[in-house]
């Protein structure tokens, strides 16, 4: 049964019992779920995280060599249950209404639609949130924008503590976790006693975000079935993404930083957004350089969420470049000058068309990825009512609401 206290206007300050919200900020317009206080929702056998394999094009050295796995935290079907369980919720934060999945959504790419991330109090990030899909395979090992976490595991631990993002100390967070009643059991089952530690939280969401490896793209069906090397046209796509592929691999000179079948680069670049620093990054300007798979899924794009489109994206690349002594050699012509590639509108639209054929859509609804608690929700019985954020009160667990039936 749902129990609320409701205010005159439509306010709604508290609400308890089997009760699942859907939250979205008015900062930007995104939505995203909430689900306090509910219990996951698992199957009876776990889901096969340790077995999720790449198809046979890509299970070679030239892929394998970039394994970001660590020999003391491999994926484990236990330990990413509990890593999935712990990224959808929304304990991990301060006032409990921010979950790794917030900012991070699966239908997303594992990406936040917002040109910059909200916190836990409302206050925005300086950076959108990165896709999160096959970081299991990034070829310098170095995540975030400005490349400063050497791991996922140290990565997994900075959003809970930042004081914008989530607010909580590791303190807070394990005693939390450990009064639960499901997670001590979750945590026997990943290392075999029931502790909750830091580390744990961290390898647990590591493996987690290992396992999101989504090759199932057009282009990986069609990679598959042809064989070769990369850059070579593909029978099974369109005339159009044939041309963009060929621009891609050949004039465009993308894949001189995209590189391959991961189409990932391996250093940081500064890439002519501007013609003065103002956000230094890895230094200079320099931002890494992500993977393009599932791009069409992951918009906004750059480090700042600029652009909108990827029509704006390769517009950028043709004829958008600002001179800076940050702006990498390869985007330079012989003149020391931003490459001006002059792209038809026919061409900038093939590459387009590419891109978005790199994108696995079955992601966006893979339940192995899927938020456990909104299946709890679900099944809990009353049907989700819609909730729009009109204001947050700075206190531990206070937010002020407008609710209306969904």
């Amino acid at each position: 049964m749902i129990r609320s206290t409701i205010l005159a206007m439509g306010a709604l300050i508290v609400v308890g019992g089997a009760f699942a919200a859907r939250v979205s900020g008015t900062s930007t317009g995104a939505q995203f779920p909430v689900y306090a206080g509910e219990t996951p929702t698992l199957p009876s056998v776990p889901y096969a995280y340790e077995d999720i394999g790449l198809p046979d094009y890509l299970d070679v050295h030239e892929i394998r060599q970039w394994d970001t796995t660590p020999a003391d935290n491999p994926i484990t079907d236990a330990g990413a249950t509990l890593g999935r369980v712990l990224f959808y919720d929304v304990r991990l934060s301060l006032n409990q209404t921010v979950s790794c999945a917030t900012c991070h959504r699966q239908e997303h790419g594992f990406s936040d639609p917002g040109r910059v991330s909200a916190g836990f109090e409302g206050r925005h990030t300086t950076r959108n949130s990165m896709a999160l899909a096959f970081a299991r395979f990034d070829r310098n090992r170095q995540f975030f924008w400005d490349e400063r976490a050497q791991t996922l595991e140290a990565l997994a631990l900075e959003p809970i503590q930042d004081p914008i993002e989530m607010g909580m100390t590791l303190d807070e967070l394990t005693a939390r976790l450990a009064s639960t009643a499901f997670y001590p059991a979750l945590f026997d089952d990943a290392f075999g006693t029931p502790e909750v530690k830091p580390d744990r939280v961290s390898r647990a969401l590591a493996q987690f975000i290992r396992s999101i490896v989504a090759s199932n793209s057009r282009y990986d069906a069609a990679r598959q079935a042809q064989g070769g090397a990369p850059g070579r046209p593909l029978a099974s796509l369109t005339e159009q993404e044939n041309r963009g592929l060929e621009l891609f691999f050949g004039p465009g000179r993308c894949e001189q930083c995209h590189v391959g079948d991961l189409f990932m680069g391996k250093q940081p670049t500064g890439n002519g957004l501007d013609s003065t620093v103002t956000d230094p990054g890895s230094g200079n300007g320099r931002f890494k350089i992500v993977s393009l798979r599932n791009i069409g899924l992951t918009a906004p794009y750059m480090h700042d969420g600029r652009f909108e489109t990827l029509e704006e994206v390769v517009e950028h690349y043709d004829s958008g470049m600002h001179a800076s002594p940050a702006l990498d050699l390869r985007l330079r012509g012989r003149d020391g000058q931003p490459l001006r590639m002059n792209f038809s509108a026919e061409d900038r639209e093939a590459l387009v068309a590419f891109l978005h054929a790199l994108s696995d859509t079955t992601m966006a609804t893979d339940p192995r990825w899927a938020n456990p608690f909104a299946t709890a929700a679900t099944d809990a019985g009353p049907a989700p009512l819609q909730i729009d954020v009109i204001g947050s009160i700075p206190v531990r667990s206070a937010a002020t609401f407008r609710l209306r039936a969904r």
